[in-house]
C-alpha cells in the first residue's frame, strides 16, 4: 500500500500548530464537501481530508505517524510488517501477510490508516462486527471485556447532570408590552454536535468544532404587568439530550423604546421647543400607546425643565401606573429670516445693552 502524507493533504507544515491544522481542515472540508462540490474525485478528496485531520488533530496518532514518517516518504510502498515508533504492526497480518482490520473499513478510512491506527480504533470498530477470523480475546485478552464495560456505561445516564437550560435576553418595546398579548421570540444557542457527539474530529456537520448553533422561533405570552429585568421561564424549551430530557428556557425582559426612556415604571421623553415657545408657552402633542396627548408648556420654560404627568407610565403590580416625565430642550428654528434676526438684535440691545 502507498504511504499517505497527511501534512501534504491538509497543506500544512510538519510543525504546524493545532489551530493551523484545524483551520486548514475546516477550509478544505467546506470546499470538498460532497453536498457542495460535485466535481469528480471530490468525494475521495473529502475522505482524505477527514482522515488526515483525524490523525493530525490527535496527539497520540500524530506522534505515531511522525515516527513512521521519518522512515517513509509520500508515495512509497508501505510494508505493515515492520516496527515503527515502538509499535509492531506484524500482529495485524495473517497467512499471506495481507492486513486484516477490526471492522469493514473504519468508517471509510483507508487501509493505510487502519494498518497504523487499528489498535486505537478498536472501540469504534467493535460495533461493526468485530475482528474478522479472530476475536478480541485472542489478540488483547481483556480488551473485549473493557469495551463491554464502556458500552454498558454509555447506556446509562452520566452521574454529573448536563446543564440543559438556556438563558437569553428579550427586547420588548413600549408597544409590545402595552398593546400585545404575545410576541415572537427568536432563540439562538450553541449545543453539542449530535452527529459526532461533541467529540470534534472529522465531522462535516460541525466542521470539527464539536459545537453547532441552533435557533428556533417561539410565541411567548407577555405577562401583565411586566417590568424591565423580569424573568420568564418556559419549561422544556431548553436543550435536549440523548436520554430524552429537556432543560428550560429563561428569558430576561429588556424594555427599550425609540421614543421613550424607561426607568422602572416611569417613562421619560425629551421634546424640543423654540425660544418664543419657551418664553410665551405653548402646547405640544405626543403619541403614547397609540394615543395622542396634548402637553401644556408653561411660559418662561428653560431647557431641562421636567413636567411630570402622573399615572401615564407603565402599570405596576398594585394596579397603579408610573409617571411620564417630559423634559424640555430649547432649539433654534431651522430657518431664521433676516427680519427675525433683526428683531432678536433689537431685543438684545434693549435687554442687555449697557
Amino acid at each position: 500500500m502507498k504511504y499517505k502524507d497527511y501534512y501534504e493533504i491538509l497543506g500544512v507544515k510538519k510543525d504546524a500548530s493545532d489551530s493551523a491544522i484545524k483551520s486548514a481542515y475546516r477550509k478544505l472540508a467546506r470546499k470538498y464537501h460532497p453536498d457542495v462540490n460535485k466535481e469528480k474525485g471530490a468525494g475521495e478528496r473529502f475522505k482524505d481530508i477527514n482522515e488526515a485531520y483525524e490523525v493530525l488533530s490527535d496527539k497520540n496518532k500524530r506522534t505515531r505517524y511522525d515516527n513512521l514518517g521519518s522512515n517513509w516518504q509520500a508515495g512509497a510502498d508501505f510494508d505493515p510488517t515492520g516496527n515503527f515508533g515502538g509499535f509492531d504492526f506484524s500482529q495485524f497480518t495473517r497467512g499471506n501477510g495481507q492486513y486484516q482490520t477490526y471492522g469493514q473499513d473504519f468508517g471509510g478510512f483507508s487501509d493505510f490508516f487502519s494498518t497504523i491506527f487499528g489498535d486505537l480504533m478498536g472501540g469504534a470498530s467493535a460495533s461493526r462486527g468485530g475482528f474478522q477470523g479472530q476475536n478480541f480475546e485472542d489478540l488483547y485478552g481483556s480488551l473485549n471485556r473493557g469495551n463491554q464495560r464502556t458500552s454498558s456505561k454509555r447506556s446509562q445516564k452520566p452521574q454529573k447532570a448536563e446543564n440543559l437550560d438556556i438563558a437569553q435576553d428579550v427586547i420588548l418595546s413600549l408597544d409590545d408590552i402595552s398593546n400585545k398579548d404575545k410576541v415572537t421570540v427568536s432563540v439562538s444557542y450553541f449545543d453539542k454536535c449530535k452527529q459526532c457527539d461533541g467529540k470534534k474530529g472529522f465531522c462535516p456537520n460541525c466542521m470539527g468544532t464539536g459545537i453547532v448553533k441552533n435557533s428556533k422561533n417561539l410565541t411567548v405570552k407577555i405577562p401583565k404587568p411586566i417590568k424591565d429585568g423580569q424573568k420568564i421561564r418556559l419549561k422544556g424549551e431548553g436543550k435536549s439530550n440523548e436520554y430524552g430530557e429537556s432543560g428550560d428556557l429563561y428569558l430576561t425582559i429588556k424594555i427599550k423604546d425609540k421614543e421613550f426612556e424607561i426607568s422602572g415604571f416611569d417613562l421619560s421623553k425629551e421634546i424640543e421647543i423654540t425660544p418664543p415657545e419657551a418664553v410665551l408657552g405653548c402646547k405640544k402633542e405626543i403619541i403614547i400607546r397609540n394615543e395622542k396627548i396634548n402637553i401644556t408648556i408653561p411660559p418662561k420654560t428653560n431647557t431641562g425643565k421636567t413636567l411630570r404627568l402622573k399615572g401615564m407610565g407603565l402599570p405596576k403590580d398594585d394596579g397603579t401606573y408610573g409617571n411620564l416625565n417630559i423634559k424640555t430642550k430649547i432649539v433654534l428654528p431651522e430657518n431664521i429670516t433676516d427680519e427675525e434676526i433683526e428683531l432678536y438684535r433689537k431685543l438684545y440691545k434693549n435687554k442687555f445693552a449697557n
